[in-house]
């Protein structure tokens, strides 16, 4: 498991990734990895989650792009001070890549911004020596 920390104004985003070898199969191609995101508002205003951009890329340099509203079929709102987590996945056709992205929020005032999540690591940790 890998945990990385991203910070955007009055924001803050906490990645946990985790490879399912049980769900994976190398001879199918397919590799499963969980990712948790916690999401942090520091700011004094409410904000709610709009939308998701995912770009997740394996060692292929293949290219997914996922986005939509929301997360997990929710668009939370988050006082300030509150934390929103939830767990999703992604499947691979390799045993490593990356994934980065945003999420945009709109505020109580109306004012729409994006916090950016850098790149993370998806690793199926029997590939590390």
């Amino acid at each position: 498991m890998s945990a990385s920390e991203i910070f955007s104004p009055d924001m803050s985003i906490t990645v946990h990734t985790q490879f399912l070898e049980h769900e994976s199969s190398a001879e199918k191609k397919r590799f499963v990895f969980a990712y948790t995101i916690s999401i942090q508002n520091h700011s004094s205003k409410a904000v709610k989650l709009l939308t998701r951009y995912w770009k997740i890329t394996d060692i292929n340099n293949k290219v997914q792009e996922v986005e939509g509203e929301g997360v997990i079929g929710q668009k939370p709102r988050l006082e300030p001070g509150q934390e929103f987590e939830y767990t999703s996945g992604a499947v691979l056709e390799t045993n490593a890549g990356t994934m980065e992205g945003h999420y945009q929020f709109i505020s109580d005032d109306n004012d729409i911004f994006d916090a950016p999540i850098p790149i993370f690591s998806l690793i199926d940790p029997s590939q590390l020596h």
